[in-house]
């Protein structure tokens, strides 16, 4: 029987002009990923300041500085709409890289954020 599942995946971002990377383990029945979006406790920096990289089992889903601001979504989109749709990769070996990078863009002022990555799973019940 498969089930889906949310999962959350923090990184710090605490200081200005940083590339922060961190590899994330998946749980391991945890066998697609349907989707993903970013999102901050600081939206603007995210928005404004934020590139990233997004592997997934190895394989490149976005590239090197990638814009934030396209992977995040606001509250006037339905909760079943948020995600963006990666139609089912395969969480093969259960590892996701994000490397998120802070870059200074003039329109606002740096502090310490927390970046979020959301991924819309799906996962055998072993049961």
């Amino acid at each position: 029987m498969i089930k889906t599942t949310k999962k959350r995946f923090d990184i710090r971002i605490t200081q200005a002009n940083a590339t922060v990377s961190e590899t994330f383990e998946l749980d391991k029945n945890i066998v697609r990923i349907q989707g993903l979006l970013l999102s901050s406790d600081k939206d603007d920096l995210l928005y404004y300041r934020g590139a990233q990289k997004i592997e997934i089992n190895k394989e490149e889903y976005f590239p090197d500085n990638y814009e934030s601001k396209l992977l995040m979504t606001g509250l006037n989109v339905s909760p079943k709409q948020r995600y963006y749709d990666l139609g089912g990769a395969s969480a093969g070996n259960g590892r996701v890289q994000l490397t998120y990078k802070d870059t200074d863009d003039g329109r606002t002022v740096f502090a310490p954020y927390r970046v979020s990555l959301y991924l819309d799973c799906e996962l055998e019940d072993l049961k």
